[in-house]
Formats: structure tokens, C-alpha cells, sequence
């Protein structure tokens, strides 16, 4: 394609198409091949794979597509770009520096980082905010959750009011999605990690609390009681009468909540919680990068492999268990 102020030629193939651009919007000459389309304010030639060129009275844009992703690690505005990887790799293990001042291994990672196209180093940032959240908002709500649920358990703290109170408090807590909690404290916080994190909080604070209690009211009564003849005073009757019968269900409930909230973490962060979700979010929105939402799309699904395994091997490892 050549084109000046005034006019504009595409060649495709064997077809030619000339568009005048002097009368405020392109107009094209003569009659317009099958792979040109004529809009009110724009000429698109369509050029099959190769990809196409759009035509205005103010702009031309062209897109050419590759086969495979061929700016993935390097943008067209680095130096490395173009290049085949032997001759990549070379540069970058002992070639002359490119940048006066600037090891090549140090440029090519900073090339990799900032691409303009791809956006590693903000994608990646943006993933991890995702794992803290799940990890800071399962540990603060398990942490909480732990000695309320002794409260809670009818058949360790013989209060029926506080036994109820605390029951309703966990219904509340849980009842009221993540999601809405994510929209109400990025109202309250603004939009960021630590609204995600508190939403994951309040969340699993009610999930946690109502499966520890439960757990604590269905054991064995008969080991407590044993350890309690024996003279111990409450606080070793629950160290080793109750926590050994209730450490595997609390241990795996918890690894499968983190688990699951690194997923949701995703979800809430489209709200503008935080993290990779509201990237995800923007980059579907302008409906026309869809090479970037697979590509993070494709690291939500490995770190959610990722974490599955690692939540099984811890499983195994503290409870002797696998699941």
C-alpha cells in the first residue's frame, strides 16, 4: 500500500483500488474490487489471512496477521524484534550491547517486560495481586473463624445464645455473596487488592466459621471426657481430646477455600476489586483484543492448576492423606 495526502493505493495480488482522500472522506475510483468494502466514512480491504487495511480522510491502519503470536516476548520497538531466536540468544549471552551501558541479558528483559502489545510486566503484576488476595483474605477469615467456632459449638461452650448468636453471625457473613461484599468495599476503599482482600475476609470468616463449628459438634465426646478424668484443665481437653479430630477437616476445608477463592479472586476483581480480573474485564471490553484475554486466560487456568496441586500435596503432607 502507498498513499499521500491526497490519495491512497492498496495492490492485492493482482487487483489494484485507488482511493481518493482530498473531499473530507475516502472516495474510491472506479468500480471497487470484491475485497474492498465502502462504508459512509471508511474503505476496508480485506486481504484474507494476511489481514486488512482500513482507510479514513485522517488516518490509514494497517493490520497484518502471523501466524503464531511473533511480538510475544519482543515488541517492533526493541532491538531484539525480527531477529530468529539463535541470533537472539546469542545477543543475549555474549553479543555487543545494543544499548550503550545496558547488559543485553538486562535490555532483553526489560523489552520482554514493557511490551507495548502484550503488557508482561502489568499482567503478571496484576496476577499476583490475585494470589495475595485469596492468600491474605482466606488466612485473615480462618484466623478469625478459629476461636469463634469453639464459641459457636453447642457441645464446647454450653450458651445457647451465644451459640445462636454466633451461628446467625456466620449465616449473615456467608449469605451475602463475595461479590456484592467486593462491590461495597470497593465503594468503601476505592477500587484495589486490599477491597478484594477484605471482601475474600468477610466472605470466609461465615464459610470457615460454620464448617469449624460443625466439625467441632460432630466428635467424638468420649476422648475430651477421658482427658477431662484425668484432671486437665480446658484448655488441654481441646488440645488433645478435640483438635486431633478436628485438625484434618479444618486443615483440608481451609486449603480448598484458598484454592477456590484464587478463583474467585478473578471474578470480583472484574468489579474493580483488583488484580487480574479487572484487566481481563478491560481488555474484553474493547472486543477487539482477543489474543490478550487467551493469553490471560491461559494464566488463570495454570495458576488455578497450579495451586489445585500444591493444595493436594499439602493435604497429603499434613493430614497423610490425598485428595
Amino acid at each position: 500500500m502507498t498513499f499521500t495526502k491526497t490519495d491512497a493505493t492498496i495492490h492485492n495480488g493482482g487487483g489494484l483500488a485507488k482511493i481518493a482522500l482530498s473531499s473530507g472522506k475516502p472516495v474510491v475510483m472506479g468500480d471497487p474490487p470484491n475485497w474492498l468494502r465502502v462504508y459512509e466514512d471508511e474503505v476496508v480491504a480485506d486481504l484474507g489471512f494476511a489481514g486488512e487495511i482500513r482507510v479514513a480522510a485522517d488516518r490509514v491502519k494497517v493490520r497484518k496477521r502471523f501466524l503464531g503470536w511473533p511480538n510475544f516476548i519482543f515488541d517492533t520497538d526493541s532491538a531484539f524484534f525480527g531477529k530468529s531466536a539463535v541470533e537472539d540468544i546469542g545477543l543475549i549471552i555474549a553479543g555487543p550491547d545494543l544499548k550503550s551501558g545496558t547488559p543485553n541479558w538486562h535490555l532483553a528483559f526489560d523489552d520482554f517486560w514493557n511490551n507495548a502489545q502484550w503488557q508482561h510486566g502489568d499482567v503478571w503484576t496484576k496476577l499476583a495481586q490475585t494470589v495475595v488476595m485469596a492468600f491474605l483474605g482466606t488466612l485473615l477469615g480462618a484466623l478469625v473463624a478459629f476461636p469463634l467456632a469453639f464459641l459457636a459449638a453447642r457441645n464446647i461452650t454450653p450458651n445457647g445464645y451465644l451459640n445462636q448468636g454466633l451461628k446467625r453471625f456466620f449465616d449473615f457473613m456467608r449469605s451475602v455473596d463475595m461479590l456484592i461484599w467486593a462491590l461495597f468495599f470497593t465503594r468503601a476503599f476505592g477500587p484495589g487488592p486490599l477491597a478484594g482482600s477484605a471482601a475474600i475476609f468477610f466472605t470466609e470468616t461465615g464459610t470457615l466459621g460454620k464448617i469449624y463449628s460443625e466439625g467441632l459438634e460432630n466428635i467424638d465426646d468420649k476422648a475430651p471426657e477421658g482427658i477431662t478424668s484425668t484432671g486437665a484443665n480446658a484448655i488441654l481437653v481441646q488440645r488433645y481430646g478435640v483438635m486431633p479430630q478436628v485438625l484434618p477437616v479444618m486443615l483440608s476445608q481451609t486449603l480448598y477455600q484458598w484454592e477456590s477463592n484464587t478463583r474467585g479472586a478473578t471474578i470480583i476483581g472484574a468489579v474493580g476489586a483488583g488484580g487480574i480480573g479487572l484487566k481481563l474485564w478491560e481488555a474484553m471490553r474493547t472486543n477487539s483484543n482477543w489474543a490478550n484475554v487467551f493469553y490471560m486466560v491461559l494464566l488463570i487456568l495454570l495458576v488455578v492448576f497450579t495451586f489445585d496441586a500444591i493444595s493436594n500435596a499439602l493435604r497429603s503432607r499434613l493430614i497423610g492423606t490425598r485428595t
